[in-house]
């Protein structure tokens, strides 16, 4: 590893103070996927169509008036709106390869989720979208915490509070469901945490 591979988190975590979800990805793409300059970038990755289906029933609603690029102050006032947070796991990565796979992703440092939550005391519930960010995630938590089954939550205990944590598919195009399933299955997830 030489420093020319490290990264560290280009982004500031979004933390709206009545946020009582924090959805955590892994690492953002390499900048020159990026079509916007907040998560989820990439206009390959299904996030805010997946988002779009969920509350408005249209995949396109995030989309900019020419659906050519996400349109970044509808998504943040609306996750301001609903109380969800963002940000990913890894502070500081190494790319293995110069792509947005999690598979060659190494996360050298961690974010600081007890800092994070920390700015979030409303927060009780917490969703990885990924088994990069889900792995990460558990080794963050304390005791033995076992990995959710996919769209289901395990409880986990951290500074004397009760979270649900919670496990979701990849927005990723590489992972192998529909647009349409994956939305079916986030949809559930924000109808019981009843966001939805």
């Amino acid at each position: 590893m030489t420093d020319f591979h490290r990264e560290f988190h280009p982004l500031e975590p979004f933390l709206p103070e009545n946020a009582e979800v924090l959805m955590l990805g892994s690492f953002p793409p390499p900048k020159a996927k990026w079509g916007m300059n907040f998560y989820y970038p990439n206009f390959q990755n299904d996030m805010w169509r997946i988002f779009g289906l969920v509350f408005f029933d249209d995949k396109d609603h995030f989309l900019t008036i020419h659906k050519e690029a996400f349109d970044k102050d509808r998504i943040t006032a609306f996750l301001s709106k609903k109380g969800i947070a963002l940000y990913d796991v890894g502070f500081e990565v190494v790319r293995l390869k110069g792509n947005a796979s999690d598979n060659f992703l190494k996360i050298v440092q961690p974010i600081d989720l007890y800092a994070v939550l920390d700015k979030i005391p409303l927060c009780r519930t917490l969703v990885t979208t990924g088994e990069k960010a889900t792995h990460t995630l558990c080794s963050l938590l304390p005791g033995n915490v076992k990995k959710p089954s996919l769209a289901r939550f395990e409880n986990v205990k951290l500074n004397g509070k009760m979270y649900r944590f919670y496990r979701m598919p990849s927005s990723s195009r590489a992972y192998p469901k529909s647009l349409l399933g994956k939305a079916e299955i986030y949809k559930r997830f924000f109808t019981e945490i009843g966001l939805c």
